[in-house]
C-alpha cells in the first residue's frame, strides 16, 4: 500500500497545484507565521548578557539545555523572547491527554463530541499557561545563579523586577505560539505546533552541516568519514520513514444483511496498527528525566560538590554507558505505557461488536480483545526497540567513535513524522481540488443539456 507521499509525487502535477489557489493561500500563511516565529527567536530578553549566556552554554552542553534549545530553534541559547518554544503547551497536551484516558470525568467529556473536545482544549490552555509562567520562573531564577567565569555573570541586574519582567515576558511569548500553532492548523498546511518544533529543528541543521564540513577541511575528519556520515544520514531518515509507516493490518469483516430484496454488506477492511503507537513520547519523556538532576544542580547549585551528586551527574552525563542503559529503558517503558493509554483492546473489541464486525477466526467479545492485546504487545516490542536503535545511535556515535553526528534520535523521529504528515495534506487538498473541479464540469455540462 503506497503512502500519500509516494502518491504526491507519482501525481505531482504543477497545472493543478498552480490553480489549487486556496492551497497557495494555506501555503502562504503557513510560511508567514513560521517566518514570524524565527523572527521572534532572535529577539532577545531584556537583561540579558549574551556572551556570558554564550559561555556557560558552551560548559553545559549535553544536557536538558541542548534539548530544550534544539526544540526551541535556537533561541534558548540566545534567550529570545521565545525561551521555551511551543515545549510548554506540548507537554500540556501530552499530560491532558494521559488523565483524560485515566480520570473517567475527563473521558466521558471527551465522549461528548464537538462541546467536550473544546472543553478539554480549553483547560490544555489553561495548563499551558500555568507551566510556562513556572517553567519561565525557574529559567528566571536560575540564570541569576550561573555565572561563566571570567565571562560573568548571565544575568545584569539580578532582582525581582527582572524575575517579573522574564516570567511576563516568556509567558505571553508561549501564549502566542500556541495561537500562531492553532492559527497554522486551522487556516494553513498541517499541524502547527508539530511545525514549529519542526521548524527550530530544522534551523540548525545547516550549522551543524557546516560544522562538519569544517572538521573535514581542518583534518579532523577524513573525506571517508564525511561521506560515510553523509550516507548513515541517508540510511537512518530512510530507516525511520520505513518504520513510521509500518503497521501491522488486521483483517476485519462485516457479515453480509440483507436491505429491502438487495443483499448488502459482506465487505472486509484493514485495522491497521501502527509499529510505533507512541511516537516520539517516550524519548522525549526519557530524555527530560534524565536531564533533571543535571540541570537542578547546574542552575540553582543543589548538591553541587557533594560526592553522591558528583557521582549522580557523572553517571547521567551524555554518553555515559549508564545513562545510555537507563534511558533506553524509560524509552521502552513509555513506549508500552502511551501505548496502553491511547489504544484500548477491549473498547475496540466492544466497537466491533456494536458494529457487526469480527475478526476473521476470532470470536466476537473478549476473544477479539485479547487477540488485539496480544498483537498490539507483539509489535510494541519492534517498536520500542527501533526507538531505542534510532535515539541511543548518535550518542555512540559521537561517546564511543568520536564523530560528529548532529542528528539526533528524538529530532529527526519529530523531522520524519512532521514532513510525512504536512506531504500527506498537501495532497489530500490537492485531490480535493481536482475532485471539485470534475464536479463543476460536470454541473455545466448538465446545464447545458
Amino acid at each position: 500500500m503506497t503512502s500519500a507521499v509516494e502518491q504526491f509525487a507519482s501525481n505531482l502535477n504543477f497545472g493543478a497545484f498552480a490553480k489549487a489557489e486556496e492551497l497557495k493561500q494555506r501555503l502562504w500563511f503557513t510560511f508567514g507565521a513560521l517566518l514570524i516565529y524565527r523572527v521572534g527567536t532572535y529577539i532577545p530578553l531584556p537583561g540579558i548578557d549574551p556572551h556570558a549566556l554564550q559561555a556557560i552554554f558552551e560548559q553545559k552542553n549535553g544536557g536538558i539545555l541542548d534539548m530544550f534549545n534544539m526544540f526551541s530553534g535556537g533561541s534558548l541559547q540566545r534567550m529570545a523572547i521565545f525561551a521555551l518554544g511551543i515545549m510548554p503547551y506540548i507537554s500540556a497536551s501530552i499530560i491532558m491527554q494521559l488523565l483524560t484516558s485515566m480520570h473517567p470525568a475527563l473521558e466521558a467529556m471527551k465522549k461528548e463530541g464537538e462541546t467536550g473536545r473544546k472543553k478539554l482544549n480549553q483547560y490544555t490552555r489553561y495548563f499551558t499557561l500555568l507551566l510556562a509562567a513556572i517553567q519561565a520562573y525557574g529559567l528566571a531564577v536560575g540564570l541569576e545563579h550561573v555565572t561563566a567565569g571570567h565571562a560573568g555573570a548571565a544575568v545584569i541586574n539580578p532582582g525581582i523586577f527582572f524575575r517579573i519582567t522574564t516570567v511576563i515576558t516568556i509567558t505571553a511569548s508561549t501564549i502566542f505560539l500556541m495561537w500562531l500553532g492553532e492559527q497554522v492548523t486551522a487556516r494553513g498546511v498541517g499541524n502547527g505546533q508539530s511545525l514549529i518544533i519542526c521548524t527550530g529543528i530544522l534551523a540548525g541543521i545547516p550549522r551543524a552541516v557546516g560544522s562538519m564540513l569544517a572538521l573535514g577541511q581542518e583534518g579532523a575528519i577524513s573525506p571517508v568519514q564525511v561521506l560515510g556520515i553523509i550516507a548513515m544520514v541517508i540510511g537512518v531518515v530512510a530507516f525511520v520513514v520505513f518504520m513510521e509507516r509500518a503497521a501491522r493490518r488486521v483483517v476485519v469483516q462485516y457479515p453480509k444483511r440483507m436491505v429491502g430484496n438487495r443483499m448488502a454488506g459482506g465487505d472486509s477492511i484493514h485495522m491497521p496498527l501502527k509499529l510505533n503507537t507512541s511516537g516520539v513520547i517516550g524519548p522525549i519523556f526519557a530524555s527530560a528525566l534524565l536531564s533533571l538532576p543535571t540541570a537542578i544542580v547546574g542552575f540553582s547549585g543543589i548538591g553541587k560538590g557533594s560526592d553522591f551528586m558528583d557521582t549522580v551527574t557523572g553517571y547521567l552525563q551524555f554518553g555515559h554507558p549508564v545513562y545510555m542503559l537507563i534511558f533506553g529503558g524509560l524509552i521502552i517503558f513509555f513506549a508500552f505505557f502511551y501505548t496502553a493509554i491511547v489504544f484500548n483492546p477491549d473498547e475496540t473489541a466492544e466497537n466491533l461488536r456494536k458494529q457487526g464486525g469480527f475478526v476473521a477466526g476470532i470470536r466476537p467479545g473478549k476473544a477479539t480483545a485479547d487477540y488485539l492485546d496480544y498483537i498490539l504487545t507483539r509489535i510494541t516490542v519492534i517498536g520500542a526497540a527501533y526507538l531505542v536503535f534510532v535515539c541511543l545511535l548518535p550518542q555512540v556515535l559521537i561517546s564511543k567513535f568520536n564523530l560528529p553526528f548532529y542528528f539526533g534520535g528524538t529530532s529527526l523521529l519529530i523531522v520524519v513524522s512532521v514532513t510525512m504528515d504536512t506531504v500527506g495534506q498537501i495532497h489530500s487538498h490537492l485531490i480535493a481540488h481536482q475532485y471539485e473541479g470534475l464536479i463543476k464540469k460536470t454541473q455545466l455540462r448538465g446545464a447545458r443539456r
